[in-house]
C-alpha cells in the first residue's frame, strides 16, 4: 500500500502545482477585468508611447590652422512625421507639397520606375532591376504593364477620385517609396533631401497648421576642397558583414547594419574617435492623435574632431605643382619625341607624389598625390568610383604614402655617411671617373659625364655613378642596408593611414649577386621605397641623424574644439641613424653644394633661392622613361622643413625640382 502511494506522490505534486498557478492566473485576470478594467482602459486610451532613434553627427576634419578639410555642412529636408500626420488628408498634402517642390525647381524622393510618355505610362529606361522588384512586390506578372503596375499601386494604396495620371503616379511613388522605408509611428519619412532655401520658405509658408510635415536641417558631410587631398583624407561608405562583426566584437562604440564607416585614410584610421553616439527619444501620443509629451531618454553625442598637421596652402601649392611640372615634363617629352624620333624621353609622365614634413616633429604639412579626385563625387558604388576604377593613371592610388618608386642618387647620401663612418673613405677620397664602371662585367654602370678625379663633395655635386659605385662595392651590401633602414627607407614611417614599407635591396631581395651591390649603391637594383619615406630619410639627414616617428594627425578635440582629448604634437623618437656628428656634417656640407655650386645638379633652380638649400637629385631607370626624383631640406643652417619629390617618368630633373621650390615658396610665405 505505502508503495502504490509513494508511486503517485510526484503526480499528486504536480496537479496541485497546476491548480494553484490557475487560481493564481484567474484571481489576477478577475483583477484586470473585472475590479480595475475600466480604470486600465482609461489608461490604454490615454497615451501610446513610441521609441524614436536619434541619428549620431560625425566629427569633422581640419588642417593644422583649424581650417576645415571634411566638415558637417547644413543641409535641408522635408520629412512627414506619421505621429502628427492627418492620414484622411495625407494625400492632399502630398500632391500641394509635389507641386510646391515643383515649382521651386527641387525634387522629392522618387523611385518608382515608372514615368509618363506620349500620354501614356511607360517604364523608365535602364530601371530593370527595379521594375523587375516592383513587379515583386505587387504580386504582378512579369509582363505587366506600366499602367497595369499604376492600378495595382492605386488599389494598394486607395488612391482614387478625379485625379490626373500624373498626381496618381506623383501619389503612388510616395507611397510605395513610404512602404519600402518602413515609414511608420516610429520611423518618419523624408519626402524630399538637400531642398533650395526657396523650397524651405515655400513649404512652411504652404504648411502652416498641417501636422505631421516638418522642415528639418540635417548635416552632410562633405570635404571643403574635395580634389586637395582625398587619398589622405578618405571616405564613407556602406558597413559590411566583416567590418559589423569586428566592430561589435570591440565593443567601443555601437554600429547597426545600416552605419556607414570609414574605409580608408583618417575616416578609417580614426573611425572611433570620429563616430558619434545615437540617441533615442520617447513620444507619447493621446488616442486622438495629438502628441501629450517628448522625452530624451538617451542623448546623441557627436563625435571627435580630428587635427591634421597637413598645411592646406602648402598641400595646395604641392598638388598644382605637381600637375602643371607633370603636364609640362610630358609635353617636352612628346616634342622631343617626335623631333627626334625616339620614345621614352617623357611623354609617359603622368603621376607623381610630393611630400613635406616639418623638421622639428617629422609632421606632415603636405602629402600630394597626383592624379587626384573629387571626394565628394566618391562612392564605392557609383559611376565616377568605376570611371576612377577604369582610368589607367589609377587615381585613388595613394601615391605619396603607399607608391613605391626607384629614386636613384637620392640615395647616395646614404652611402657617403654608412662609408664615412665605417672609414671606407674619406672626404678627400678621390676616385677617377672613367664614365663607365665595369668592374662587375654583367653590372655596367654609365655615369652621365667622364667627370676624371673627384672627392666625396663633387662626386655628390655632379652625382657620380662612377664613385658612388666603387664607394658602394667596398662597402658591401649588408653594411649599407644596416645604415639605410637607420634612416628609415624600407620602414614604416609610423604615419597613421595606410603605408607600404617598400623595398631595401639586398635585405629584401630573393638573390643576391655581388655585381647587385654597385648598382643598389647608385639608388638602383631592387631599392624601392615611398615619398614619405624619402622625405623622413631627408628630416633625418637635417635632424642630424635623429629620426622621429612621422605623424600626420596633430591632436584630438571634443566635437566643439574645446576639449583636447588626445595631443600628438610631442616629437617621438624612433632611432639615431649611428653616423656621427662629423660624419653627418660632411654630407650636409656637400648636399647644400648640389644647390651652391656651379657645377651642382641643382644649382640651376636653387643657386639664388632665398634661403640655402640643402638637396639631392635623382633619376632612376625603370620601365618606361625614367622617373625624376628630388629631396632636400631648408633652410640649410637652420633646418625647418623637408621635401621629397618624385615624377613618375618625368626624365628630367628641372620638373620635380620645380615642384620642391613651389612647396617652400609657399610654407616661407608664411
Amino acid at each position: 500500500m505505502r508503495k502504490r502511494l509513494r508511486g503517485k506522490t510526484p503526480f499528486v505534486v504536480c496537479a496541485v502545482a497546476v491548480l494553484l498557478a490557475a487560481a493564481i492566473f484567474t484571481c489576477r485576470l478577475a483583477d484586470w477585468q473585472l475590479i480595475h478594467g475600466a480604470e486600465y482602459k482609461r489608461l490604454s486610451t490615454r497615451s501610446t508611447s513610441f521609441n524614436v532613434d536619434t541619428q549620431p553627427t560625425r566629427g569633422e576634419i581640419l588642417d593644422c590652422n583649424g581650417s576645415g578639410l571634411v566638415t558637417n555642412i547644413t543641409h535641408y529636408k522635408i520629412v512627414i512625421d506619421k505621429l502628427y500626420a492627418d492620414e484622411k488628408t495625407l494625400d492632399k498634402t502630398l500632391l500641394n507639397l509635389i507641386g510646391i517642390l515643383k515649382n521651386t525647381g527641387s525634387k522629392y524622393n522618387d523611385v518608382l520606375p515608372i514615368t509618363i510618355l506620349n500620354g501614356d505610362y511607360a517604364f523608365k529606361s535602364d530601371s530593370d532591376e527595379e521594375i523587375e522588384e516592383l513587379k515583386d512586390e505587387l504580386d504582378a506578372d512579369g509582363d505587366a504593364t506600366a499602367r497595369q503596375c499604376v492600378e495595382l499601386l492605386c488599389k494598394r494604396y486607395d488612391i482614387g477620385g478625379d485625379l490626373s495620371d500624373e498626381q496618381k503616379r506623383g501619389l503612388c511613388s510616395v507611397h510605395y517609396n513610404m512602404e519600402l522605408e518602413d515609414y511608420s509611428n516610429s520611423k518618419p519619412y523624408e519626402f524630399a533631401s538637400d531642398v533650395s532655401r526657396e523650397a524651405v520658405s515655400a513649404v512652411s509658408e504652404n504648411t502652416q497648421g498641417v501636422g505631421g510635415i516638418d522642415v528639418q536641417t540635417y548635416l552632410v558631410r562633405a570635404a571643403q576642397n574635395p580634389t586637395l587631398a582625398p587619398h589622405v583624407l578618405g571616405a564613407l561608405g556602406a558597413i559590411s558583414e566583416e567590418e559589423y562583426d569586428k566592430y561589435s566584437n570591440e565593443g567601443v562604440k555601437e554600429y547597426t547594419i545600416n552605419d556607414t564607416v570609414g574605409k580608408f585614410g583618417i575616416e578609417l584610421a580614426f573611425e572611433d574617435e570620429l563616430k558619434g553616439e545615437g540617441g533615442s527619444k520617447i513620444i507619447r501620443r493621446n488616442s486622438d492623435g495629438t502628441i501629450v509629451d517628448t522625452v530624451e531618454t538617451i542623448n546623441s553625442k557627436p563625435g571627435n574632431t580630428v587635427y591634421l598637421t597637413l598645411d592646406s596652402n602648402i598641400q595646395k601649392a604641392a598638388g598644382a605643382s605637381l600637375e602643371k611640372n607633370i603636364k609640362a615634363a610630358q609635353a617636352e617629352g612628346k616634342a622631343e619625341s617626335e623631333e627626334k624620333g625616339k620614345k621614352l624621353l617623357g611623354e609617359d609622365c603622368q603621376s607623381g607624389a610630393a611630400v613635406m614634413l616639418d623638421v622639428s616633429n617629422f609632421s606632415v604639412l603636405a602629402a600630394a598625390s597626383y592624379p587626384t579626385y573629387d571626394l565628394n563625387k566618391y562612392s564605392e558604388y557609383g559611376d565616377y568610383y568605376t570611371e576612377l576604377e577604369n582610368t589607367k593613371t589609377v587615381p585613388m592610388f595613394n601615391r605619396a604614402f603607399s607608391g613605391t618608386f626607384e629614386w636613384g642618387s637620392v640615395f647616395k647620401p646614404c652611402v657617403a655617411m654608412a662609408a664615412l663612418e665605417e672609414k671606407i673613405i674619406t672626404p678627400d677620397t678621390e676616385i677617377f671617373c672613367t664614365e663607365k664602371y665595369d668592374y662587375y662585367p654583367s653590372n655596367v654602370v654609365r655615369c652621365m659625364h667622364r667627370h676624371e678625379n673627384l672627392n666625396l663633395r663633387g662626386a655628390l655635386a655632379q652625382s657620380c655613378n662612377y664613385y658612388f659605385a666603387e664607394v658602394g662595392r667596398r662597402l658591401g651590401i649588408d653594411t649599407m642596408y644596416l645604415y639605410a633602414e637607420k634612416f628609415g627607407l624600407g620602414e614604416y614611417t609610423g604615419v597613421e593611414i595606410e603605408e607600404a614599407k617598400g623595398t631595401l635591396a639586398g635585405r629584401d631581395s630573393e638573390s643576391w649577386m655581388p655585381g647587385n651591390t654597385v648598382q643598389a649603391a647608385i639608388g638602383q637594383s631592387d631599392n624601392a621605397f615611398t615619398p614619405v619615406q624619402l622625405a623622413t630619410y631627408a628630416a633625418t639627414i637635417a635632424n642630424n641623424g635623429t629620426r622621429l616617428k612621422t605623424h600626420i594627425v596633430s591632436k584630438i578635440t571634443d566635437y566643439e574644439r574645446k576639449k583636447t582629448i588626445a595631443d600628438y604634437s610631442k616629437p617621438e623618437k624612433v632611432d639615431e641613424c649611428g653616423v656621427s656628428e662629423k660624419n653627418i656634417k660632411t654630407v650636409q656640407q656637400d648636399m647644400l653644394s648640389v644647390t651652391q655650386s656651379a657645377d651642382g645638379t641643382a644649382n640651376s633652380v636653387f643657386g639664388n633661392y632665398k634661403v640655402k638649400v640643402a638637396a639631392k637629385t635623382g633619376t632612376a631607370e625603370n620601365s618606361g622613361s625614367d622617373h625624376t626624383t628630388f629631396i632636400c631640406y631648408a633652410p640649410y643652417d637652420k633646418p625647418k622643413v623637408a621635401v621629397a619629390v618624385v615624377l613618375e617618368h618625368g626624365v628630367k630633373g628641372k620638373y620635380s625640382m620645380q615642384v620642391a621650390k613651389d612647396m617652400l615658396d609657399a610654407y616661407f610665405a608664411k
